[in-house]
Protein backbone atom coordinates (compact mmCIF):
# COMPACT_ATOMS: atom_id res chain seq x y z
CA UNK A 1 0.00 0.00 0.00
CA UNK A 2 0.87 3.72 -0.18
CA UNK A 3 0.51 6.55 1.71
CA UNK A 4 0.24 10.03 0.09
CA UNK A 5 0.21 13.39 2.13
CA UNK A 6 0.05 16.86 0.70
CA UNK A 7 1.15 20.09 1.54
CA UNK A 8 0.91 23.93 0.01
CA UNK A 9 -2.54 24.56 -0.56
CA UNK A 10 -3.97 27.64 0.78
CA UNK A 11 -5.51 31.19 -0.35
CA UNK A 12 -4.26 33.36 -3.40
CA UNK A 13 -5.36 36.24 -5.47
CA UNK A 14 -5.81 35.52 -9.53
CA UNK A 15 -2.86 35.33 -11.46
CA UNK A 16 -0.64 33.87 -8.37
CA UNK A 17 1.29 31.05 -7.84
CA UNK A 18 1.09 27.66 -5.62
CA UNK A 19 3.20 24.55 -5.46
CA UNK A 20 1.69 21.14 -4.14
CA UNK A 21 3.83 18.67 -2.47
CA UNK A 22 3.21 15.24 -2.04
CA UNK A 23 5.18 13.20 0.02
CA UNK A 24 4.79 9.69 -1.25
CA UNK A 25 5.84 6.71 1.25
CA UNK A 26 5.19 2.69 1.27
CA UNK A 27 5.29 0.27 -1.36
CA UNK A 28 6.87 3.16 -3.72
CA UNK A 29 8.39 0.40 -5.65
CA UNK A 30 5.09 -0.81 -7.29
CA UNK A 31 4.19 2.80 -8.37
CA UNK A 32 3.84 3.51 -12.04
CA UNK A 33 2.04 6.54 -11.74
CA UNK A 34 1.47 9.75 -9.88
CA UNK A 35 -0.84 12.19 -10.67
CA UNK A 36 -2.89 15.24 -9.35
CA UNK A 37 -6.56 15.65 -9.32
CA UNK A 38 -9.12 17.95 -7.90
CA UNK A 39 -12.74 18.39 -7.20
CA UNK A 40 -15.33 20.79 -6.35
CA UNK A 41 -18.18 19.96 -4.36
CA UNK A 42 -20.85 18.73 -6.45
CA UNK A 43 -18.83 17.50 -9.00
CA UNK A 44 -16.62 14.16 -9.89
CA UNK A 45 -13.13 14.58 -9.20
CA UNK A 46 -10.94 15.22 -12.20
CA UNK A 47 -7.23 14.87 -13.69
CA UNK A 48 -5.53 17.50 -13.54
CA UNK A 49 -2.07 16.42 -14.35
CA UNK A 50 -0.27 12.89 -14.07
CA UNK A 51 3.22 11.63 -14.58
CA UNK A 52 4.70 8.34 -15.50
CA UNK A 53 7.65 6.52 -14.29
CA UNK A 54 9.51 7.33 -17.99
CA UNK A 55 8.66 10.96 -16.32
CA UNK A 56 5.86 12.28 -19.76
CA UNK A 57 3.60 14.42 -18.27
CA UNK A 58 -0.08 14.73 -19.34
CA UNK A 59 -1.73 17.47 -18.20
CA UNK A 60 -5.65 18.44 -18.43
CA UNK A 61 -6.24 20.68 -21.45
CA UNK A 62 -7.31 23.68 -18.91
CA UNK A 63 -3.85 23.51 -16.94
CA UNK A 64 -1.83 23.22 -20.46
CA UNK A 65 0.63 26.27 -19.95
CA UNK A 66 0.02 26.96 -16.29
CA UNK A 67 0.18 24.13 -14.05
CA UNK A 68 4.01 21.87 -14.33
CA UNK A 69 3.76 18.55 -12.51
CA UNK A 70 7.28 17.12 -11.86
CA UNK A 71 8.60 14.03 -9.27
CA UNK A 72 11.65 13.52 -7.28
CA UNK A 73 12.30 9.91 -7.06
CA UNK A 74 15.06 10.24 -4.20
CA UNK A 75 12.44 12.46 -2.14
CA UNK A 76 9.15 10.09 -2.81
CA UNK A 77 7.68 13.47 -3.73
CA UNK A 78 5.23 15.00 -6.71
CA UNK A 79 4.57 17.96 -6.80
CA UNK A 80 2.18 20.88 -8.64
CA UNK A 81 3.87 24.12 -9.69
CA UNK A 82 0.80 26.36 -10.64
CA UNK A 83 0.96 29.73 -11.87
CA UNK A 84 -1.64 32.14 -14.06
CA UNK A 85 -4.21 30.77 -11.09
CA UNK A 86 -7.58 31.88 -11.95
CA UNK A 87 -11.14 31.34 -9.70
CA UNK A 88 -12.06 28.08 -11.77
CA UNK A 89 -9.01 26.73 -9.97
CA UNK A 90 -10.32 26.66 -7.18
CA UNK A 91 -11.18 22.90 -5.42
CA UNK A 92 -10.00 20.27 -3.17
CA UNK A 93 -6.45 18.72 -4.66
CA UNK A 94 -5.75 15.44 -4.29
CA UNK A 95 -2.17 13.45 -5.20
CA UNK A 96 -2.78 9.83 -6.55
CA UNK A 97 -0.59 6.56 -6.95
CA UNK A 98 -1.45 4.22 -9.14
CA UNK A 99 0.26 0.77 -8.23
CA UNK A 100 0.43 -2.57 -9.63
CA UNK A 101 1.33 -5.53 -6.68
CA UNK A 102 3.61 -8.67 -7.45
CA UNK A 103 0.28 -10.28 -7.47
CA UNK A 104 -0.88 -8.37 -10.60
CA UNK A 105 -3.25 -6.69 -8.52
CA UNK A 106 -3.50 -2.72 -9.63
CA UNK A 107 -4.44 -0.34 -6.41
CA UNK A 108 -5.38 3.54 -6.73
CA UNK A 109 -4.44 5.40 -3.46
CA UNK A 110 -5.43 9.23 -2.45
CA UNK A 111 -4.08 11.29 -0.03
CA UNK A 112 -6.46 13.52 1.89
CA UNK A 113 -6.08 16.61 -0.15
CA UNK A 114 -5.38 20.61 0.17
CA UNK A 115 -7.79 22.83 -0.43
CA UNK A 116 -6.62 26.12 -3.04
CA UNK A 117 -8.98 28.96 -3.28
CA UNK A 118 -8.33 31.72 -5.84
CA UNK A 119 -9.83 34.96 -5.01
CA UNK A 120 -10.77 37.41 -7.99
Amino acid sequence: QVQLVESGGGLVQAGGSLRLSCAVSGSTSTIYMLGWYRQVPGKQRDMVAIIKNDDRPNYADSVKGRFTISRDNAKNTVSLQMNSLNPEDTAVYYCNAKSVRSSGTFSSDWGQGTQVTVSS
